[in-house]
């Protein structure tokens, strides 16, 4: 697969550059075997896959610190491997499993950790991102330091609550990240035929909320973007935009046969700005890495994600009891 050649160097160690290349290459492997199970009818519901997205999250999860919190849509696998979620945990969580995050009742799309900070996996579209105010609003409050990253897509961005969500964010100055990760398509809906703007990251100069458009498909890229937004608001300067331009590769959930483009604009995207591709041309090129260190790592990455699997087989059925926990009446 031919990758692009970077136009510049990176300013980065070549030991980060491997982690990167690691921890996207395991949300892909990951992503892969999810789809799989689906197709064994191991994972019920909805699904919806992270692949091709990968550089966005670990390159903003490369600029959080301790405490700093995480939120986010349905499409939320890659953001709970990237903040330090166990994988074995998350993916016995997909197959309605015991031992998973939420004890096999929330699914794909609705699982939470404490102890990393990931607030959930919504599948209310656009849900998130008023909640993830609101998690902002508890570290302005308690003067914590600390900045939250609020995901949502292009389509989510359409909704009046986000909006609504801006005003009060400018207005009380919280230190949230307004995370727009734009994959081109809302379910099926191009961009161009649902969005007025061609950037949506300026709709914030409403409110006075400064922003940027990254390429998403560049770590180093998302990294840099993310360490700017992030000073801003521990800055007590108030929320961030970043529109955050990617792709992804699959349909928008495993019930879509994606139709809606084709297979030629797919293909011309995995060969010529695949994110995983760019590191492990950058890890080649500046001799960081071998072929065979890289293929070492592959394998390393796909033992992690098989054992994974085999937890969530193995995990049980939560007991019917279940059914009666974890609920308000």
């Amino acid at each position: 697969m031919a990758a692009r050649k970077s136009t510049r160097k990176p300013n980065i160690s070549a030991e980060e550059l491997t982690g990167f290349y690691r921890d996207m290459l395991l949300i892909r492997r990951f992503e892969e075997k999810a789809g799989q199970l689906y197709g064994m009818g191991l994972i019920g519901g909805f699904c919806h896959l992270y692949i091709g997205q990968e550089a966005v999250v670990v390159g903003l999860e490369a600029t959080a610190r301790e405490g700093d919190r995480r939120i986010t849509s349905y499409r939320d696998h890659g953001h709970m491997l990237a903040c330090g979620m166990d994988p074995g945990r998350v993916m016995a969580e997909l197959t309605g499993r015991a031992d998973g995050y939420s004890k096999g009742k929330g699914g794909s799309m609705h699982m939470f950790s404490k102890e990393r900070e990931f607030y959930g996996g919504h599948g209310i579209v656009g849900a998130q991102v008023p909640l993830g105010a609101g998690l902002a609003f508890a570290d302005r409050y308690g003067e914590t330091g600390r900045v939250t990253y609020s995901y949502f897509g292009e389509g989510a961005a359409n909704q009046g609550q986000v909006y609504e969500t801006f005003n009060m964010a400018a207005l009380w100055k919280l230190p949230v990240i307004f995370v727009i990760e734009n994959n081109q398509y809302a379910m099926g809906t191009a961009q161009t035929r649902s969005t007025s703007t061609p950037d949506i990251f300026t709709r914030g100069e409403a409110f006075g909320i400064p922003g940027q458009a990254v390429d998403g498909m560049d770590v180093l890229a998302v990294k840099a973007a993310g360490e700017k937004a992030a000073a801003h608001c521990r800055a007590g300067k108030g929320p961030y935009i970043l529109e955050v331009k990617t792709y992804r590769y699959r349909g928008h959930s495993m019930s879509d046969p994606a139709k809606y483009r084709t297979r030629e604009e797919v293909q011309k995207i995995r060969e010529t700005r695949d994110a995983i591709e760019h590191v492990r041309q950058l890890l080649l090129d500046g001799k960081h890495a071998t072929e065979d260190d890289l293929k070492a790592i592959d394998k390393e990455i796909k033992a992690i994600v098989n054992k994974a699997a085999d937890f969530a087989r193995e995990s049980p059925e939560p007991p019917l009891e279940e059914l009666w926990t974890d609920i308000y009446a």
